[in-house]
């Protein structure tokens, strides 16, 4: 009797921890949808990036990236986007603290989605999408995402033609980003 009643508890205690493991690799990722002109993007956010996945996707639910164009393509390099006057000077009114904590290191591997700023502390919107692993960024720009689909499209972007500032002629729009439920 006193067996059985340990192999339930065992058994019940498993189960437990199994469901929660569930639950919690259930709540760690929000995927995030980038439909562009040259086609769709979709991107793993990262969960233990707080602040920048965090603002990432307030802004994509403000509807803040609509509309907005990808100002800065660099083939072999970056695309960079979100900047609502599509500048490169412009943002959401606020800065973020940079957080380098990511799990699996802060890497810009090709496919990653970092943060964009112009020194310490001071990114906002502003994103990039690396092309090619771009080691030297490493704890300059925190990597939030992986692309998981779309790096096709990301490497047609990266072969549109630009103006000696790195700006496609033909605008490279970001028509609608949401949140894939």
């Amino acid at each position: 009797m006193k067996k059985s009643v340990i192999t339930i508890f065992i058994i019940l205690l498993i189960i437990l921890i199994a469901g929660t493991m569930l639950m919690v690799k259930k709540t760690e990722t929000t995927r995030v949808k980038l439909e562009t002109n040259y086609g769709n993007i979709t991107i793993n956010l990262y969960s233990d990036m707080l602040i920048t996945s965090g603002n990432f996707k307030k802004l994509v639910e403000q509807d803040f990236y609509n509309g907005v164009i990808f100002h800065r393509v660099i083939d072999g390099f970056m695309i960079q986007g979100g900047d609502p006057q599509g500048t490169g000077m412009g943002g959401p009114g606020y800065t973020i603290k940079d957080e380098f904590i990511h799990a699996g290191g802060n890497k810009n591997l090709r496919g990653t989605i970092s943060m964009a700023n112009s020194g310490p502390n001071t990114g906002g919107s502003q994103f990039f999408i690396n092309l090619v692993d771009n080691n030297f960024l490493d704890d300059k720009h925190p990597a939030f995402g992986k692309v998981i689909e779309g790096m096709d499209v990301i490497d047609k972007i990266a072969k549109a033609e630009t103006d000696s500032e790195d700006k496609p002629l033909e605008n490279v729009v970001i028509v609608k980003a949401y949140v894939v439920k």
